[in-house]
């Protein structure tokens, strides 16, 4: 009945509106406009009954409800001209007749229109997407189309305008939004109250990105982008497909494209053995060498869920062919326990063994001395002999940027675990074994972002959480990779071997951390709070050097490397002791070990690594703990006045 009443008055107004428009001036309603409107009213409801239009639920009517509207009007329009235009009535100018039903339908239609609108809630939903975050995407290309189309239903964020470097679209409209210049950005993102710039441009080299978050650093907005190419091959742009700046965005460096003929030459079709394969590095040499369709993987591992997680990963990859056929197999085991790695060896017998297991975190290590050691260094002995009785071809050690010239004794256990493995692959040359001799080989590298421990994830969670960020010091600089190049080229690396080589990865130009911090605060469209800002977003606090952090790593004990087919790998010079004399030192080093002597272990150390220099005083929670347990049962031999002075 609402609509019924709504419907005889638009057709009243409309008639009165055409004889305005006909006559140029305003009749008075009663007058001889009633005819026509009483006609209007007379023939247009029974049409909109008997066309249904009070059938339709209005506020779910679109298309075709406004298109029924039409049609209803179109029978409307012909009888109403008929009467009016074509037989004509006093008083009645006969172009009324063709006016109005224009008239009406542009009113009944707005009236449905609005009905859908309001009753359906849509102006609640501008009202939402007006106060949402405003973005402005960098890259007016095919990707930057459809993540603003994507973006058209968002709840997320609204998309207010495109950046582009060509100035040839500077001014122009793009998908209903404005192209701007990049130069212009601080001003359109002040007077758009813009707060993220989305990078659009997921074949834009590193470099690129790089210069682009440079100039980007004042306009104090947060950053996000788009995967690569690679990874959008598969599908159209989304919002889901938006991440966070990972640090490689921020080193400016593009990793060399990986050898395919090396990356396969001791995998597809081999049996091939990962220790430590549920940690950083070993779970991502496991991705790459599945992708190379080994004959058997073997993942071994000591933490049981890491091994279970990696396994699972690795059974999904595993479902499409070549993949099929892939046989993977996870073994619990600890690289120390020597009877279980000749078990694991002597009977899946495999071609390459790639040793990832390690204790790496230098301050746990530090805390925990002998188990390090025992781990990074007994735990590879035991591994590479187990291997070279096999009869296995390849044995790889992957190392650490720490194990040169360290200061601590993860560094110095992984540069000893080198030094095993040097001394083994001389003295397997030395026997004269010909062909059989297993080849074994280190590869060295720095930081690996991503990584259990890594500065990155810990850096965007204290931004995310308020602040401050952590840091030990000042100028403190490391070398940084992604995992997946540091697998590639360990592989690589690998498979160039001759047997007793130290291969380095160039990491580029080692970053200062302090920078990388300040970038990411700025980025995340925060200011840094320190002296110059005292009313910055994010502070940095400065906690000091933990036990046995160096300020520094490098990479290179001698000098003069020698390059190799990739720019990304060279190869070392570096000194070790023959195997007989390194063993002796061992056996002695396996005693201290035992009953947890950390001065005579350290002291070893210092003799058997070039540069090994301990920093600070013995950690070692055990030996504090019997320490403190020693002061406590002398002061009370002395008394309370002694064991206050000793205090």
């Amino acid at each position: 009945m609402l609509v019924l009443v709504v419907d005889a008055s638009l057709c009243a107004l409309t008639v009165w509106l055409a004889f305005y428009l006909r006559l140029g001036e305003w009749t008075p309603p009663w007058g001889e406009p009633v005819t026509a409107m009483l006609a209007s009213i007379a023939l247009a409801l029974p049409i909109f009954i008997i066309s249904g239009l009070y059938r339709a639920i209005f506020r779910y009517s679109g298309w075709p409800a406004l298109i029924a509207v039409t049609k209803a009007i179109m029978v409307y329009g012909l009888a109403y001209s008929a009467i009016f235009t074509a037989i004509g009535m006093p008083g009645v100018p006969r172009t009324i007749g063709l006016i109005q039903p224009l008239l009406l339908l542009l009113a009944v239609g707005a009236s449905r229109a609005f009905a859908s609108y309001w009753l359906s809630g849509l102006y609640k939903n501008h009202l939402r997407r007006a106060s949402l975050p405003k973005v402005l995407i960098y890259g007016a290309g095919s990707a930057g189309r459809e993540l603003a189309a994507a973006m058209a239903n968002s709840h997320e964020m609204q998309a207010v305008g495109f950046l582009d470097d060509d100035n040839r679209l500077h001014g122009n409209v793009l998908s209903g939004l404005p192209i701007y210049s990049p130069a212009d950005l601080t001003g359109v993102v002040e007077s758009l109250n813009v707060n993220h710039v989305l990078l659009a441009m997921p074949s834009a080299s590193r470099k690129r990105r790089n210069e682009i978050l440079n100039a980007m650093l004042d306009a104090k907005v947060s950053v996000r982008t788009l995967p690569g190419l690679m990874d959008l091959a598969q599908g159209r742009v989304s919002t889901t497909d938006l991440r966070e700046l990972d640090i490689e965005d921020l080193l400016g460096r593009d990793p060399v494209p990986p050898n395919h003929i090396l990356l396969g030459k001791n995998i597809r079709d081999k049996v091939v053995l990962v220790t430590g394969a549920g940690g950083s590095i070993g779970s991502e040499l496991c991705r790459q060498i599945v992708s190379q369709a080994p004959n058997t993987l073997l993942l071994v591992e000591q933490s049981e869920f890491a091994l279970y997680e990696l396994h699972q990963e690795l059974l999904a990859k595993l479902c499409t062919p070549p993949l099929t056929a892939v046989k993977l197999v996870p073994l619990l085991a600890s690289v120390q326990d020597q009877e279980r790695m000749r078990e694991v060896m002597s009977t899946w017998s495999p071609h390459t063994v790639y040793h990832a297991a390690a204790y790496k975190h230098v301050p746990l290590v530090e805390h925990n001395p002998a188990e390090g050691i025992k781990n990074n260094v007994l735990g590879t002995l035991r591994t590479a002999r187990a291997a070279i009785d096999a009869g296995a071809q390849d044995f790889v050690l992957v190392s650490t940027d720490k194990a040169v010239r360290p200061t601590n004794i993860m560094g110095a256990s992984k540069r000893l675990a080198e030094m095993v493995l040097q001394a083994l692959a001389a003295d397997c040359a030395a026997s004269g074994a010909g062909k059989g001799v297993t080849r074994l080989s280190m590869v060295r590298f720095g930081n690996v972002l991503g990584s259990s421990g890594s500065v990155v994830p810990k850096f965007r969670q204290q931004i995310k959480d308020g602040g401050p960020i952590t840091l030990t010091h000042p100028d403190i600089t490391r070398y940084f990779m992604t995992i997946p190049e540091a697998a590639q080229l360990v592989i690589q690396a690998g498979a160039m071997a001759r047997g007793g080589e130290v291969f380095v990865l160039d990491m580029g130009e080692p970053v200062r951390i302090i920078d990388l911090a300040r970038r990411m605060i700025e980025l995340s469209g925060l200011a840094v709070q320190d002296e110059e800002n005292p009313d910055g977003d994010i502070g940095i606090s400065i906690t000091g050097l933990r036990p046995g952090e160096k300020l520094y790593e490098e990479l290179l004990i001698g000098e003069s490397p020698q390059r190799t087919p990739n720019p990304r790998i060279m190869r070392a010079n570096e000194d070790f002791l023959p195997l007989a004399r390194l063993e002796e030192k061992l056996q002695a080093l396996g005693m201290a070990l035992d009953i947890n002597d950390v001065a005579v272990i350290r002291l070893m150390l210092t003799e058997l690594v070039s540069g090994y220099a301990p920093s600070g005083e013995i950690v070692d929670w055990v030996h504090m703990e019997q320490g403190s347990e020693e002061l406590a049962v002398s002061s009370d031999r002395k008394g309370p006045d002694a064991a206050v002075t000793r205090s």
